[in-house]
């Protein structure tokens, strides 16, 4: 692998685009029916003259083109996509850890802009905007017609410069309108603490290129500051987590592995697949983990709480997370920006697709009781229109099923599911109110109290 390939806010294939292209195009031009594809180019190229010479107004041959690639991409499934000069850029600055804008992760769903997850500290997030929310207007024009990089652009701006949202949010009487000011957005992508002097808490808000050396500058800190007394255990909270890149869900997971498989992608053809393995070394030193997902956990995230679930390194506490299991190639075109097309399905240690499914957490807990009579569910990847179809679920050898989690006694028992009543949404900045944050503590407490010093050091 000579270089590696990117995406934003979704897991990027390790492919070249040399590699990719140049076999299909061997493969077009031996391709007995190539007459039925030469007629249908024919009816691209009649129905472009049509619409250069009849459309009511001029027309910019090169946005006709680029708007019909999108076109064809976004047709295919909800994350490939055309990346004109610009928006290449952008995407490049991005998985650099900086970019411009409001701080928010979306996608796009029945012609509006919805709403992944607001990134920490920024104007979306200060705003109170939320996971789920649908973008419906920007400066007072709605987002129906735009293509979801069109409406990115929009919100993508000069520091300092205002924008107006209009968002419409389940459960709110009327439209919310909010005025925010656009600012250049270095989200801090590992943000960590003691939870009472013996739990480290090391949050994860996306993946990009800062990632993987922030959480072992995090884990170093905490261990200096826990003192004699050491941690107990870890929390790893990956919730409204929307992922990133590849490499750095695998650096990741395997800095609390020794051995085994971390995740695997398989594409269209069988010589196309690839793996990673973990190399010795665990960073926790045998400590008791918790994963903490939900519903915005996705990608990236998922590839991480599903390898350490599979190898029974962490328990995984929360609500089921998002469900996208595919891998995105960026394809540069030399001039011409580049193309996202989901290439393959990734697949976890035990041969788990999670595509449109989501990882299951090894312990339910709610973030709020409101959750648990909800008449209309959180969207999920398996919602969104031509999402891919989970295909044969868990591929895998046999023998190799996913090991039953074992606790301890009584242990899981003293886990609480539903909340109190009124328990507020979860809110990374207000831990003192986070009920499932609370739960892990709790639950990490309670096995450093069974488990003897010889148990944790055979851990190691």
């Amino acid at each position: 692998m000579t270089r590696r390939v990117r995406t934003v806010a979704a897991v990027a294939g390790a492919f070249m685009a040399g590699v990719v292209v140049g076999p299909m195009v061997a493969a077009w031009a031996q391709d007995g029916g190539r007459a039925d594809t030469y007629r249908l180019l024919n009816l691209f190229g009649d129905v472009f003259e049509r619409v250069r010479a009849e459309y009511v107004e001029p027309i910019n041959d090169r946005d006709a083109v680029e708007n019909a690639i999108n076109g064809m991409l976004t047709g295919l499934d909800p994350h490939s996509s055309y990346l004109n000069q610009r928006s290449y850029r952008d995407m490049q600055v991005q998985t650099r850890g900086e970019f411009g804008g409001l701080g928010i992760e979306v996608t796009q769903e029945n012609g509006y802009i919805k709403v992944i997850s607001p990134i920490d500290e920024t104007p979306a997030a200060r705003a109170g905007v939320k996971a789920g929310d649908l973008i419906t207007h920007l400066n007072g024009n709605s987002v129906q017609g735009l293509t979801l990089q069109e409406a990115v652009e929009q919100m993508r701006g000069e520091r300092g410069t205002a924008i107006k949202i209009t968002i419409r949010r389940e459960g709110a009487d009327r439209p919310i309108e909010l005025s925010l000011t656009r600012e250049v957005i270095r989200p801090q992508v590992v943000r960590f603490r003691l939870e009472g002097n013996d739990i480290g808490y090391v949050r994860l808000t996306s993946f990009n290129e800062q990632t993987d050396a922030g959480l072992r500058r995090a884990i170093q800190t905490m261990r200096q500051q826990a003192g004699a007394t050491g941690l107990k255990g870890l929390i790893l909270d990956l919730r409204n987590n929307p992922g990133g890149l590849l490499d750095q869900a695998v650096q990741v997971s395997d800095e609390f592995l020794d051995k085994g498989e971390i995740v695997s992608t398989r594409a269209r053809r069988t010589e196309d697949a690839q793996r990673w393995n973990a190399k010795p070394g665990d960073i926790a030193d045998g400590l008791n983990i918790v994963v903490l997902i939900n519903g915005g956990s996705a990608s990236a995230s998922e590839i991480v709480a599903g390898a350490l679930q599979d190898h029974r390194r962490a328990i995984v506490l929360g609500v089921k997370s998002f469900g996208k299991g595919s891998v995105q190639t960026v394809m540069p075109i030399p001039g011409n920006g580049a193309i996202r097309l989901t290439t393959a399905r990734y697949f976890t240690p035990s041969g788990r697709s999670i595509q449109a499914t989501g990882i299951e957490p090894d312990i339910e807990v709610l973030a709020q009781r409101e959750q648990a009579t909800a008449s209309i569910p959180r969207e999920r990847e398996a919602d969104l229109r031509r999402a891919l179809r989970n295909e044969g679920g868990v591929q895998q050898p046999a023998g190799a099923a996913i090991p039953k989690l074992e606790l301890p006694a009584g242990i899981a028992e003293k886990v609480n599911r539903l909340p109190p009543d009124g328990a507020p949404a979860f809110d990374a900045t207000k831990p003192e109110t986070d009920f499932q944050l609370q739960q892990a503590t709790q639950l990490l407490r309670n096995l450093a109290a069974v488990q003897t010093p010889t148990r944790r050091a055979a851990a190691r």
